[in-house]
């Protein structure tokens, strides 16, 4: 992936703790994206003033974003497609942590991130698309 350097000055405008938390989450999208051979390369964009992640390969993943919480859930929030099954889906797997409609997950600075949670949910955005063509396909 190519550092976007809005993206990074976005992140960096942010106050230490809150820049730190982002920079923790941007490198576990990175790092999942370069692990996995079924995401391929990532773009880093800024959509709707957020931190985007969008699989470069047609109909692999979903749109992940970042940013600071604006909705006083959390201190930083991972947002998704509102349309995707992934928020309903990880509230059944993580009932312990905050999520906001079908469209978010919140973290709050006073607790370590939950971090194979956290890696479980932007591997499963990551691919969402190519997931679930997968489950449609009728077997044989």
């Amino acid at each position: 992936m190519k550092d976007n350097p809005n993206v990074l000055a976005l992140i960096k405008s942010y106050p230490p703790e809150i820049r730190d938390r982002l920079l923790t989450i941007r490198a576990m999208i990175v790092e999942i994206a370069t692990q996995r051979d079924d995401v391929g390369e990532l773009e880093e964009t800024l959509k709707w003033g957020e931190a985007s992640y969008v699989t470069m390969r047609p109909k692999t993943g979903t749109t992940i974003r970042i940013d600071r919480d604006k909705s006083g859930e959390g201190d930083v929030a991972l947002f998704v497609n509102c349309q995707a099954s992934l928020v309903s889906d990880w509230r059944g797997m993580f009932p312990g942590l905050v999520f906001g409609g079908d469209r978010s997950v919140h973290f709050t600075l006073s607790k370590p991130l939950p971090e194979n949670a956290l890696r479980q949910m932007i591997a499963m955005a990551l691919t969402y698309h190519t997931a679930k063509r997968a489950a449609a396909k009728p077997r044989a």
